[in-house]
């Protein structure tokens, strides 16, 4: 019954910024685990950021001191701040929430272009 709906994806210029968020629905929110995973063609599903539900972060190192994982529980929303945006980061973006399942967003089309 979970649903995740995500936005932010698009095109822009290396150097730039995006801004991805992904608000969730059929889930007690507040107590989840939130990620953002990334596949780009040809290449594995990689986690890039998470965040748990006490507020705590974890990146991937090549991401670090460029991408930042937030969530407004209120909301029911987690983004993801892009800064800096390098062509080796144009993906497909998926957003995923754990329960007793692991659920994911539909995945959004993030393309940087040098």
């Amino acid at each position: 019954q979970v649903q995740l709906v995500e936005s932010g994806g698009g095109l822009v210029q290396a150097g730039g910024s995006l801004r991805l968020s992904c608000a969730a629905s059929g889930s007690n929110f507040n107590a989840n685990t939130l990620s953002w995973y990334r596949q780009a063609p040809g290449k594995q599903r990689e986690l890039v950021a998470l965040i748990t539900s006490g507020g705590g972060t974890n990146y991937a190192d090549f991401v670090k001191g460029r991408f930042a994982i937030s969530r407004d529980n209120a909301k029911k929303t987690v983004f993801l701040q892009m800064t800096n945006l390098k062509p080796e980061d144009t993906a497909v973006y998926y957003c995923s929430i754990s329960t007793i399942r692991q659920y994911w967003g539909q995945g959004t089309q993030v393309t940087v272009s040098s």
